[in-house]
Parts: C-alpha cells; structure tokens; sequence
C-alpha cells in the first residue's frame, strides 16, 4: 500500500465523481482546478501523482520538477500534452481515460458524416436564407458503402459499433495491431483502404509520425471520391491537401471535430481558414466530439478506477 505521505495533485476541472470515489478510497489530494502551469511546475516537488485535461503541457522541464511524481493521469483520450518518452524514462506510470469518451466520440462522428451525406447543414442554411432547393440537396444513404477506420482502438471500436446498424462494410487499418478483426470489423491493409473507401474516418492519435500525414501524397491514391471525418488530432490534417482534394472531386465531403490550430483569434489568422469556412460541404464542430454531459462523469470516473487500482497495487 502507497505509504500516507503520498499525494495527488489535480489542477483541471474534473467531475465531482473522482473526487468522490479519491475520498472513499482515502487517498489524499488536491484540488486545484485554476492553478496554472508556473504553480503547478513550483509545488508539483511534494505530490507522487497529477491528474490533467490540456490546461498545459507537461513536458520535460515540468517532469523534472517533479522528483516523487509517480504517475500522470489524463481524463481524456490519448496523452498528447504529456512528453509520454520522458515520463516513461522516469519510471513515471500514465494514465488516460479513453474508455469515457469513446461513445461521445463514435455518435458526434457518424453524426457528422449523416449530416455531410445529407446535406443538411447545407439545407438548413438555404431554407433560412428564403430558398427550397431540393434537388441540390439529394443525398447519398450509407447502406452498402465501405467505412475504412484507421486506427482500431477504444475511439475506432465504439465507431464501428455505431456505424453497424447502417449495413455498411466496415475495415479497419492500425499500423500497431493485427488480429483485431471482429463481429463489427475486417482487418485490412492500407492498400486495401484506399482502393475500397466510400467513407474515411481517424481514430489515431498524434505522434510524430503522424504530424502532418494526411498530405497530397497521401490522399492521392485513394480510387474512389470519398467522405473525409477527421476526429482525432488536429495536426494530423494538412489543410491545403484537403482543400485541394474538395476542389478536384477526391474528397465529397470533409467533417471536422479538431482543426491544425483552434481557438479564436488565431484559427481566423491561417491562411486557409476562409476557404475552409466558405464550403458548403465542409462540416466544422469546436473540438467537442468527445465532450458531452455523459463523458465528462465517464472520463473522471474511469480515471477513478484505475488511479485506485494503481493505489492499491503499489
């Protein structure tokens, strides 16, 4: 058992149920959900564990202000803010949460692709504009089209279990698994997704190897027109390559939950931010596919588990 002394530190907003489950547990903490980075990086030396959102990064310099730090613990999905190399070289354990928000993801995706398919933002917007224009807004039905995943984790997995109901054909390709094929989806190679998607949607997270990825190069060798959903990392995107592929026909329709860079006012300062908001099949939602009222409980709740899991193993 983790000796009295141990600590946590939590500086983000959290749900009130990890705090809750953290006391029953009698594990002590913290609560300091508007400290900043230059306190948290000052106080971070007396606490064995630190639970974070995205306030800020943890990098190295952070890390090694934090002699007794033995895990981090993120409630969200993936571990982008954190230097997880440096961590890990530490000895210091990481915790995510992404079993909380897979549903919110899977749902806010197919629902944008739906809204893509059918045009309905498209048609929302004419019908308030005075104009019923319905053979411009004939849509495209899922059913029997082919939904090529990349990335088959927690994220890719609740997506394919959405998207189940709709009789399409679901592949998957993850560069780190093989063997996963199961009841929702056909394991498959990336030579087979790009010759056999209607419908591409990421479930990755951003590495360095992915920075950047989807490029012109990239999208070039799809066969078919495809709908593009991106609601993994932003970054992962090159912008001017989708624009490019929106113009000459590559892509029909493209979804947007994260963007290279977000936040206002330095979305509006990149170059092809207007291009981007001046399609009408150009589907955009701030950052909140995985941020609903039932993830936020989902997200502290998961990392409740397994921060007393690990509590209790030490």
């Amino acid at each position: 058992m983790i000796m009295t002394e141990q600590r946590i530190l939590i500086v983000d907003d959290i749900h009130e149920i990890l705090l809750t489950r953290l006391r029953e547990a009698a594990i002590a903490f913290d609560y300091e959900p508007n400290m900043q980075r230059s306190t948290a990086e000052d106080c971070i030396k007396n606490y064995t564990g630190l639970v974070i959102r995205s306030k800020f990064q943890v990098d190295a310099a952070f890390i090694d202000s934090a002699p007794r730090l033995q895990f981090i613990a993120r409630a969200g999905a993936g571990l982008d803010n954190i230097d997880e190399n440096y961590a890990l070289s530490k000895g210091i354990k990481l915790i995510p949460a992404n079993e909380g928000n897979r549903d919110a993801v899977g749902e806010h995706m197919t629902g944008m692709l739906l809204s893509l398919m059918n045009n309905l933002n498209r048609g929302h917007c004419q019908i308030t504009e005075g104009l019923w224009r319905r053979e411009e807004n004939r849509g495209y039905e899922l059913k029997g089209r082919t939904v090529a995943l990349i990335g088959y984790g927690h994220n890719g997995q609740a997506m394919a279990k959405k998207l189940s109901g709709f009789d399409v054909n679901i592949i998957a390709y993850d560069k780190y698994k093989t063997g996963f094929s199961d009841s929702y989806v056909k394991e498959v190679s990336m030579e087979e997704v790009v010759r056999q998607a209607d419908v591409l949607s990421f479930h990755i997270p951003l590495t360095r190897e992915t920075k950047g990825m989807i490029d012109d190069e990239y999208l070039f060798h799809f066969r078919k027109p495809i709908f593009f959903l991106m609601g993994a990392r932003g970054e992962i995107s090159n912008i001017p390559s989708i624009l490019k592929a929106l113009d000459n026909g590559k892509i029909l329709g493209a979804a947007f939950d994260v963007l290279p860079i977000e936040k206002f006012p330095l979305l509006q300062e990149q170059e092809w931010y207007n291009d981007l908001i001046s399609r009408d099949n150009v589907l955009l939602s701030p950052h909140v596919a995985g941020w609903t009222f039932e993830s936020y409980y989902k997200l502290s709740d998961v990392l409740a588990e397994k921060i007393i899991a690990l509590w209790n193993a030490v």
